[in-house]
């Protein structure tokens, strides 16, 4: 049953201030391992006589946990807003050294000593059901030696977000960071978005070879993890750590095939009607993200703060609620959206476990992909602030099926909106058009980076030139099959490279085709009955994970499905919605 558990109650969007601690003193903070350990003890021998002593010290760790969640976070959010600045790099670095290390054994006892508690049975099954299973597997991968390895991961993943936060290019004289340049591949000078590309990937290739270097002693470190833990491979280990308890590997295999059936032709007949449209002899990679019509790129913005009024619109007419989230926001500085040099690549929203306001990150340059990237963290934001009243900070941190399926319906559901960004109609339609192309681009690339991992990961051993040749392989099956790549063919097998999430969150890839998916659902529920609709979008969000993937996606009215026939289905409902603009 969906409402197996309490309907959810929606949290404030507006208060600012944390809730008082229960467990932990007003005035704590976390400075060193002396401070924490005390509580983890008392945690550790504190004797639990009922059911009710057991969910009362539950919410303690819980409330330990939050607060340690946050500290790491702002650790982590200064450092990526500057990963030049050697004191923000050295605070999260000690986390992760000298904090992550000793409240692992902690928490694994923790983790033991609720299992074999007499009182667990006497927890209500359809509220804690979800979590108990969680706990019950990361007991059984947990391994004390894998901590140390943890360890080094974490500082190589950091050197990664060092690395390509520094690379710059100049154009036209002017220095400015790849987000910057690859903004010019919009222009419709093809001379401009020539220059840009090649100048792009040759900076990229000046480290291709130690962020090749890095990724080998990466992999070697993710097999080892896997073989102390009893697994076979690294992916068999993450789709563990990962909580995959509704789908397998094949799963994942029949969702490639699934792809280049259904959404890679749909793509070729778009480039094709690309080149047709550019009156081109053959498209090249530079000639993927031009407008057709020849006119200048969209720029919705020109400023950050100008971004950040306009999402707070659109979301406020979508539901008051959305907006006061993003107002919320924007009161605490919980937003840090231009590009600039030094900032580490990418976007993110960072949950804020213990105040409940979360922090977006990204790296603006007045695109349309930037407006998509505010919307897209936008909705994770929102989840954030629809779960933060959930009782257990495990509860408001879903799996990433559920937590992109937030993001990327909004990315949907706001489009009736963006007129707040492109007052013109001719514009508006581009956008509109732009955006739902790279909704269905958004699946052959999932299906690229994903086979990638898995090979990656059950060949371990691999040298870097196999690395290069099934890259190329798998790039070629799922993408610009009608783009010439004559004499570029020394970038080709590093382009994975630009990916962070193969540095930084290992197969946290294949989440972005599945909720993709289900936001195309509820984007059709949505143009149904907007009200409805989004009614269920926050229903089944402000669930958190009290409930499993399948049942929070039918709270919102749709199916957890990615077989070929549900797939054919939504993609060529975006398709006729483009044809329609």
């Amino acid at each position: 049953m969906i409402n197996a558990a309490p309907e959810p109650q929606l949290a404030s969007a507006t208060e600012t201030r944390r809730p008082p601690r229960q467990y932990l003193p007003e005035g704590f903070t976390v400075t060193d391992w002396a401070t924490l350990e005390p509580y983890f003890l008392e945690l550790r021998d504190r004797d639990i006589p009922s059911s009710e002593d057991l969910e009362r010290w539950l919410l303690d760790r819980s409330e330990l946990e939050s607060v340690l969640s946050e500290n790491l976070a702002w650790r982590y959010i200064r450092m990526t807003c500057d990963t030049q600045d050697t004191v923000r790099a050295e605070a999260f670095q000690y986390f992760v050294s000298e904090i992550e290390p000793n409240v692992a054994p902690y928490d694994h006892a923790l983790n033991e000593k609720m299992m074999s508690s007499d009182y667990l049975g006497g927890l209500d099954p359809a509220r804690y059901r979800v979590f108990i299973r969680s706990v019950r597997q990361a007991l059984e991968i947990y391994r004390p030696e894998n901590i140390p390895l943890k360890t080094d991961i974490s500082t190589k993943q950091q050197q990664y977000a060092a690395t390509v936060g520094a690379m710059t290019v100049t154009l036209d004289g002017e220095e400015m960071t790849l987000p910057r340049a690859a903004d010019r591949l919009k222009n419709p000078d093809r001379a401009v978005r020539e220059d840009a590309w090649y100048a792009v990937q040759t900076r990229r290739q000046q480290d291709a070879l130690s962020l090749d270097q890095l990724f080998t002693e990466l992999i070697q470190l993710r097999h080892q993890m896997a073989l102390n833990a009893d697994f076979s491979n690294f992916r068999d280990y993450m789709f563990a750590a990962l909580g995959r308890f509704d789908y397998t590997p094949e799963d994942c295999f029949a969702f490639h095939r699934a792809i280049r059936e259904t959404v890679v032709p749909l793509i070729d007949e778009l480039d094709l009607e690309r080149r047709q449209d550019l009156a081109l002899p053959e498209l090249r990679p530079w000639d993927l993200d031009v407008d057709v019509s020849g006119k200048a790129p969209l720029r919705p913005f020109e400023t950050g703060e100008e971004l950040l009024e306009k999402t707070i619109t659109v979301f406020q007419r979508l539901d008051p609620y959305l907006g006061d989230c993003l107002r919320t926001m924007q009161q605490m500085g919980h937003l840090d959206l231009e590009s600039r040099k030094g900032k580490a690549p990418g976007g993110y929203n960072y949950p804020l476990d213990e105040t409940g306001v979360p922090f977006i990150f990204m790296n603006a340059t007045s695109s349309l992909r930037d407006v998509v990237t505010m919307l897209h963290e936008g909705g994770h934001a929102v989840h954030s602030f629809l779960t933060r009243s959930l009782p257990l900070s495990a509860d408001k941190h879903p799996p990433s099926e559920v937590a992109e399926l937030a993001s990327m319906s909004m990315e949907l559901m706001s489009m009736d909106h963006w007129d707040l960004f492109f007052n013109d109609e001719d514009e508006l339609r581009r956008a509109k058009k732009t955006h739902l192309e790279s909704v269905l681009e958004t699946f052959p690339w999932v299906a690229t980076i994903d086979k990638f991992q898995h090979w990656i990961y059950e060949n371990p051993n691999h040298s870097v030139e196999q690395r290069h040749d099934c890259w190329v392989k798998i790039f070629d099956e799922f993408n610009q099959r009608t783009v010439s790549w004559k004499g570029l063919e020394r970038f080709k097998p590093y382009m994975w490279q630009k990916q962070l999430h193969l540095y930084e969150v290992p197969f946290y890839y294949i989440e972005y085709a599945m909720a993709q998916l289900g936001a195309i659902a509820v984007w059709r529920n949505f143009r149904q009955n907007p009200q409805e609709g989004l009614a269920a979008y926050k229903r089944a969000l402000a669930l958190g994970y009290t409930a499993p993937i399948g049942e929070i996606y039918a709270a919102a009215g749709i199916r957890f499905d990615f077989s070929t026939s549900y797939l054919r289905t939504l993609a060529d409902f975006v398709h006729e919605e483009m044809a329609k603009l």
